[in-house]
This record gives C-alpha cells, sequence and structure tokens, in this order.
C-alpha cells in the first residue's frame, strides 16, 4: 500500500551557515565594534547575549534575518522572551522545534480524517505515517496539508508505493 510520511524538521546545516553569517555580520557592524554580544548554539537551542536590551534586540534581528534568508521556516523557531538583568546584561534563548509534538499531531490527523476518510494515519516517534489504498488519495491529503497551516512547518518524505 503506497504510503509517505508528514514530517517537521529543519536542515541543521542550513542553521549553522545562518548562524555563521549572523556571527560575521556581527564581527563587521559598527554599532557593534567593541561589544561583548555573541551567538552560541547547542542541539536546538541559540542563545544570544549583549551588554543591553537594544543590542539584544538588533542582534536577534541579524539572527532572523539571515535564518529567513536561508529558507529555514520562522514557523518552527520559538523565540523566548529576553531576560535582561538588573546592570543591564541581556541574554535571550531561541529554541528550534524538530518533530510534531503531541497535540499539533493529533490536530493534523483529526483534520486529515475529517477530509479524507480513505486514507488511515499514525503518529510514529515525532513523524505522522498516512497510508492509502490509491496514489491518488495520499496526493490529496498533500495538497490538503499544503493548503491548511497548522503553525508549523510540515514537510512530506518517504512516499513509497
Amino acid at each position: 500500500m503506497p504510503s509517505f510520511d508528514i514530517v517537521s524538521e529543519i536542515d541543521r546545516g542550513e542553521i549553522d551557515n545562518a548562524i555563521n553569517q549572523a556571527r560575521k555580520e556581527l564581527a563587521s557592524r559598527f554599532d557593534f565594534k567593541g561589544s561583548t554580544a555573541k551567538i552560541e548554539w547547542q542541539k536546538n537551542e541559540i542563545d544570544l547575549s549583549a551588554e543591553d536590551g537594544s543590542r539584544l534586540k538588533a542582534l536577534e534581528e541579524i539572527l532572523v534575518g539571515k535564518l529567513a534568508k536561508r529558507n529555514v521556516d520562522l514557523r518552527n523557531i520559538e523565540r523566548k522572551p529576553p531576560a535582561i538583568s538588573p546592570l543591564g546584561h541581556a541574554t535571550q534563548k531561541i529554541v528550534i522545534k524538530q518533530g510534531i509534538e503531541g497535540e499539533k499531531a493529533k490536530e493534523i490527523t483529526k483534520a486529515i480524517k475529517a477530509n479524507t476518510a480513505k486514507v488511515q494515519c499514525a503518529l510514529q516517534e515525532m513523524q505522522i505515517r498516512v497510508t492509502g489504498k490509491k496514489r491518488d488519495d495520499l496526493q490529496e491529503v498533500i495538497a490538503f496539508v499544503r493548503a491548511k497551516d497548522f503553525g508549523v512547518a510540515l514537510y512530506f518524505k518517504n512516499f513509497r508505493d
């Protein structure tokens, strides 16, 4: 039976390239000369730090701009509120969401089943496996999911006949 997977993944290479570009711009910008502002990346989290809130905001704009230019879907980027200390030092965490979480997966499968009764959906780890009898049914599901916004970036892979 034909099947495919609905996933929500961001290419780590593109994130790495965007961060490196943001670091280069940070080093060359006049308003950041002599600044201790920095961008650090660990696993699925980007840490921004700067001397004050205004520089932190500019640093965030640089990073988000570079991510957008590298075609990283910003729906999978969660910006935490900045933490500004009484001395003025500011930090912010940006979380990269990978995979489809439980509630979002249930919402997507419910919408697919309401639209098309000819397919079965199963949650496997952080992705949704859609199985049907005909390739045309699966293509209808892909068109439906692309047309509807679920608040996360969705991609289709492992299409099998």
